[in-house]
């Protein structure tokens, strides 16, 4: 449910006149781009400005920069640029202050990460501290600086000038404002050919072209402290690679390469590595040298198999590889990895060294390169040949393969800590264990008084444990109605454009009871809508046989079209051969589930009423009830609200074989909602639901008062994206999905989740109890 400004910042918050207004200008649109988390954060730090009292002009910067920065790089930095803005308040004015958030959207969109934008306030720290005459000229050049110069040219040239005028006030202001010969020196030095910001968009495109699938890259400032770049790396199946190349060149086979063409070979290795690697490598056993001997066959293997499915594209690595000169004796292992990586480029090729010929022999030898295995193997084995020659000792720092392309192999290697968190995400705990037993068993076990839900067994008495006493049983009294095995649900990650598998844990669990009166007022309190549903309803209820006449088969003759045929060819006309008639059985084949969210936000109040959003969906979904009973249409009812991916509540207040009696009234009286929303969790297990069902037509029909989002998610396009999958992959299961979103915002994420034409957003939520049971009829009529 879309929620107004006043649910974060009180009339009676200290706050000035002009913020308030500008934030009430613009907060349609910042549901759009922050998390519930991220709003919280944007309001606490306008008011934080305001509150500080340098500049009037800092808060409303702020506010107006801050959608655009969170749009390009993310909305966990608005805390560090807070802290920033203020730890910086005693060594500046407001107004430069109030520059530094104005260029903030530039820097967000040229930087594209935060970790960098992070570098770059640490720029600004130290720009503040030697040369704050020089701040506010620098600012109004970054435009031009940073399409020119990495982070680390940047910083370089920012501090050359901070050291060389450093008493001259007038000389800095020269200088930062690009006005000076030194000035544009210093550019002309420190500036890179290609930069990724300019590039990414274009390696991403090209990246989903040739892989047929997604990757995710990120920019590294490697050139910091030097102008040697960081070598590429994959973590977390995210390529970081440094944020410029310059082009490429080598005199003596006069030859040269573009950097975007650099860009190219860099990001078409590592998406190699993503889409050949196999499970990690453990280097337990390897000796240092077999272990570098493994990372370099690997990168060959990766390359080789790439190359099988794209054979220009080996040609694209080897043109930065070193040529061999002549029949020199190798000095080094250093010198015979260079020829070996060039050697395996080609299989047609052909090395003078023995060890070269003899590695390429076991490579292109092997029975299966697929395996991450195989590079393993074939390093033992040519490990061992090498042991033949004489060669210096190895030695990690002269002997290391480098070259540039590549990445540095911490992708191909199982870690060697243990992370918490990691083991966390993969489910590696132990898991609970759930059995259920006999009476016998129960009686005769110790129980544990001090075990909860978390317990690592629980057991469970399916019948009833009476006492001796009036019938009553301890499951009455003490007991608690058993939650389901868990169900697990794979969950769709678009940044790695990949599954991740029983990702998800799904409980049900027995929906709460309250007063089945509830439902009997509600009928009565919405009389007149059910008056109004009561002709369409009674319209589309099956009326038994349909005769259809003038068929060519059938259950019996049509005796006016058989005479009408007969006449027709006692006067030589062509008779009609449609005399038969048939009978066919009008009756519905659908089944509807109708999915209701229970988040926390449904205990809401509708904005201008006096009652909240569960309570309006109760009503909706009783009279919609109602008319489905009438009609006679399979329905279920079922709610969801979740408590993070290992806890996804399902409720089951209507099976589609249960009556719609009491008792199922009893739990819709008792809806309530809690937690959060993870919907495609939901939708999955209600599709896997229906496909159970033998009806032709079968529709999940989704009440939501607002997008998807989970408190350990922060990103609202992760949930987003893996809703639209779970309605895709229903839809593959022959289940359709339709919407009805009370968010009066959701037209635009409502849309990309189910699709055009299969959602209705109601912008008069009141209304609902009236549209529900009317769209529903207009859709399966």
């Amino acid at each position: 449910m879309a929620q107004a400004l006043s649910d974060f910042l009180s009339p009676d918050d200290d706050c000035s006149e002009s913020l308030r207004l500008a934030l009430e200008e613009q907060w349609s649109s910042l549901a759009r781009v922050f998390s519930s988390r991220g709003i919280d954060n944007y309001l606490k730090g306008c008011t934080a400005l305001d509150q500080l009292g340098r500049s009037q002009e800092l808060p409303l910067a702020f506010a107006a920069c801050m959608p655009e920065v969170a749009r390009a790089i993310g909305e966990d930095v608005l805390p560090d640029l807070v802290n920033f803005l203020l730890g910086m308040a005693s060594k500046t004015s407001g107004q430069v202050l109030a520059a530094i958030v104005n260029a903030t959207p530039i820097v967000a969109r040229r930087l594209g990460d935060a970790e960098l934008f992070r570098q770059f306030l640490q720029v600004l720290a130290n720009m503040l501290a030697q040369a704050p005459r020089g701040v506010r000229p620098m600012l109004e050049q970054l435009d031009t600086l940073l399409s020119q110069l990495t982070l680390g040219g940047l910083r370089r040239w920012a501090l050359w000038g901070a050291q060389a005028y450093k008493s001259d006030l007038e000389g800095q202001a020269l200088y930062f404002s690009l006005q000076s010969e030194d000035a544009r020196a210093m550019l002309q030095a420190e500036r890179k050919g290609t930069l990724f910001v300019d590039v990414q968009r274009r390696l991403l495109i090209y990246l989903r072209a040739i892989w047929g699938r997604d990757f995710f890259l990120r920019p590294t400032s490697g050139d910091y402290e030097r102008r040697e770049g960081l070598k590429p790396y994959i973590d977390r199946f995210v390529i970081y690679i440094p944020d410029a190349f310059d082009d490429w060149s080598d005199a003596s086979r006069q030859r040269s390469v573009s950097g975007l063409d650099v860009y190219r070979a860099v990001v078409n290795h590592c998406a190699a590595h993503l889409q050949f690697g196999r499970e990690p490598l453990t280097d337990e056993g390897l000796t240092p040298l077999q272990r570098h001997l493994v990372e370099c066959i690997e990168d060959a293997r990766v390359e080789y198999l790439a190359g099988q499915a794209f054979p220009n594209m080996l040609d694209s690595w080897a043109v930065f590889h070193t040529m061999p000169s002549g029949e020199a004796s190798p000095l080094r292992l250093a010198d015979l990895l260079r020829r070996l990586a060039l050697r395996l480029t080609n299989p047609k090729a052909h090395d003078s060294h023995e060890w070269v010929e003899y590695a390429a022999q076991c490579f292109f030898g092997h029975p299966d390169l697929t395996q991450g295995l195989a590079s393993v193997s074939i390093a033992r084995a040519i490990e061992a040949k090498l042991s033949q020659f004489q060669l210096p000792a190895f030695d990690s720092r002269l002997d290391s393969l480098t070259l540039f392309y590549r990445d540095d192999n911490r992708i191909i290697w199982q870690p060697d800590r243990h992370d918490e968190q990691d083991a966390l995400a993969l489910t590696w705990q132990q898991k609970q264990v759930r059995k259920k037993v006999s009476i016998m068993e129960m009686v005769n076990e110790v129980n544990n008084e001090f075990a909860g839900d978390d317990a690592q067994e629980i057991w469970v008495l399916p019948t009833e444990f009476f006492l001796d006493q009036e019938g009553v049983s301890i499951n009455s009294l003490e007991g608690r109605e058993p939650v389901s095995s868990p169900f697990y649900y794979n969950e769709w990650d678009y940044q790695i454009q990949l599954d991740r598998p029983a990702w998800v844990t799904l409980y049900e669990r027995a929906a709460p009871r309250g007063d089945a009166a509830v439902i009997d007022a509600l009928l009565a309190e919405h009389k007149p809508v059910v008056s109004r549903l009561k002709y369409l309803i009674e319209s589309m209820i099956p009326q038994g046989l349909k005769r259809i006449r003038r068929q060519e088969e059938g259950d019996e003759i049509d005796l006016n079209a058989a005479v009408s045929s007969f006449i027709d060819l006692r006067m030589g006309y062509q008779p009609d051969p449609r005399i038969m008639t048939r009978y066919k059985r009008s009756e519905r084949d659908v089944c509807v589930l109708v999915l209701l969210d229970l988040s926390e936000s449904s205990n809401d109040t509708v904005r201008g009423q006096d009652f909240t959003v569960i309570e309006l969906t109760r009503a909706a979904t009783v009279l919609m009830a109602d008319a489905l009973s009438r009609v006679g249409d399979a329905f279920a009812i079922h709610g969801f609200c979740s408590n993070g991916r290992d806890d996804v509540h399902y409720y089951r207040m209507k099976n589609f074989d249960e009556p719609y009696e009491k008792e199922v009234k009893a739990r819709l009286a008792g809806l309530s909602g809690s937690y959060s929303t993870r919907m495609g969790a939901a939708i999955r297990h209600a599709s896997s639901l229906l496909a159970q069902r033998s009806e032709r037509k079968k529709l999940i029909f989704v009440v939501t008062d607002g997008e998807p989002a989970d408190n350990d998610v922060r990103d609202p396009q992760y949930l987003r994206a893996d809703t639209k999958k779970a309605v895709e992959q229903a839809g593959r299961l022959g289940v359709s999905c339709y919407a009805l979103s009370l968010d009066p915002y959701a037209d635009q994420y409502v849309s990309s989740i189910f699709g055009a034409g299969r959602f209705t957003v109601l912008d008069h939520v009141e209304r609902l109890p009236e549209k529900l049971p009317m769209l529903y009829l207009g859709l399966t009529h």
